[in-house]
């Protein structure tokens, strides 16, 4: 059974080019365009890993994270962090509040695809 993963991004192009690079290795693909979104889709589908962008309307991707965390159900689920914010202490913000990866934008889908496979132990 292939693996699901959540792509959270308020940027459609970026949305249907991980998707796209996704479907094609084989997982399956759900997607959010904001922070609340992406919640009830974590709880309605239960993806094995969540790719979230920090910049996103309504909930930022540091507080979907530290939500995702704080959740017994949910807290062991794998995120990337996918952004354009590559400074310093937005990675470490980042890994503070739980993500289990960072990726800058733009990014290499391979590099991705990678780190993915290393979560998700495949």
């Amino acid at each position: 059974m292939a693996k699901k993963i959540l792509i959270v991004d308020d940027e459609p192009n970026i949305v249907k080019m991980v998707e796209s690079r996704l479907k094609a290795s084989g997982y399956e693909v759900i997607t959010a365009f904001d922070g609340p979104q992406c919640l009830d889709k974590v709880k309605a589908e239960i993806p094995d890993l969540v790719i979230l962008d920090l910049m996103l309307p309504q909930m930022s991707g540091y507080d979907v994270c530290h939500t995702l965390r704080s959740d017994k159900e949910h807290k062991n689920i794998p995120i990337i962090m996918l952004t354009a914010r590559g400074k310093a202490d937005d990675i470490r913000a980042g890994m503070e509040k739980g993500a289990d990866a960072y990726v800058a934008k733009p990014f290499n889908p391979t590099v991705l695809l990678g780190i993915i496979e290393g979560l998700l132990g495949k």
